[in-house]
């Protein structure tokens, strides 16, 4: 099977076979991806962003998926053909970029969609350069797709393995910066977000299998609002498994109802 990671030396040789997208972005500061790649971003690189882009501005959770045919629209917008190969980055550990990359494979896309290894800090400390010109697009037609695939909504989780990826406080309760009710979902597996990574790469294969050996295969994988949780369906990909189910609304569409909210390290 074909890694879902690509490293730097491999991107560098293979610039011009790759569509690239640069998905940086900040919870405590939206505009962080595009000010960063106004400042510098790797060569052919297109700015994607998380909230207009790869988020609908209503629905279920902080960022709701926008419709398939939103998203087929938006891939045209950006410059991407069905069967075009696909290297995504962001700044932190692909935390962000594995959004995409999960949306891609979930609408069916024929090309090869990776993830860059360790980010665009891996780049400029390898060596490879920057450019600071907008990559401007040209416009596609690309295929509207009928659906996403994969995805799981808060009445489907009863009897489901569910792996929660925030931070441990969160996931306790003990802070909640953005969401109604601190805690997490009843049953729910604390399997942080950080140990997918050493050093801000991916861990081996090995590491990673090791890591989610508990996983069933048909588990689901949340967050706070379904970007981080793409970073688990990444990791999983990684250590040889089946992409997981995705909680897109994850903690923020739970949060909002009037559902129970557990607290403390266990399930």
């Amino acid at each position: 099977m074909t890694s879902p990671l690509i490293s730097t030396h491999e991107l560098i040789g293979s610039l011009e076979d790759n569509a690239i997208f640069d998905v940086r972005w900040s919870l405590a500061n939206p505009g962080h991806g595009a000010d960063a790649y106004a400042e510098g971003h790797i060569p052919g690189a297109v700015f994607v962003d998380l909230e207009t882009d790869l988020a609908a501005p209503s629905g279920e959770g902080r960022h709701p998926l926008p419709t398939a045919a939103e998203f087929s629209r938006t891939l045209g917008r950006l410059g991407l053909g069905p069967a075009d190969d696909v290297v995504v980055y962001d700044d932190v550990g692909g935390a962000v970029a594995a959004r995409l990359w999960w949306m891609l494979h979930s609408i069916g896309h024929l090309g090869e969609v990776r993830v860059l290894d360790g980010g665009i800090q891996a780049w400029t400390q390898d060596g490879f350069p920057l450019e600071t010109e907008p990559v401007v697009p040209v416009r596609t037609d690309y295929p509207p797709v009928a659906r996403f695939r994969g995805v799981v909504t808060h009445d489907e989780l009863g009897g489901r393995f569910i792996v929660d990826v925030r931070a441990p406080e969160r996931y306790r309760g003990e802070t909640e910066p953005v969401d109604p009710k601190a805690g997490h979902i009843p049953g729910a597996v604390n399997y942080p977000l950080e140990g997918n990574l050493e050093d801000g790469r991916f861990r081996s294969p090995e590491s990673l299998a090791d890591r989610y050996r508990g996983f069933p295969d048909r588990g689901i994988v949340s967050c706070g609002s379904g970007v981080n949780a793409c970073h688990a369906a990444l990791a999983l990909v990684v250590a040889g498994r089946p992409i997981p189910d995705v909680y897109v609304g994850s903690f923020s569409d739970w949060s909002r109802r009037d559902l129970p909210v557990a607290t403390g390290p266990e399930p």
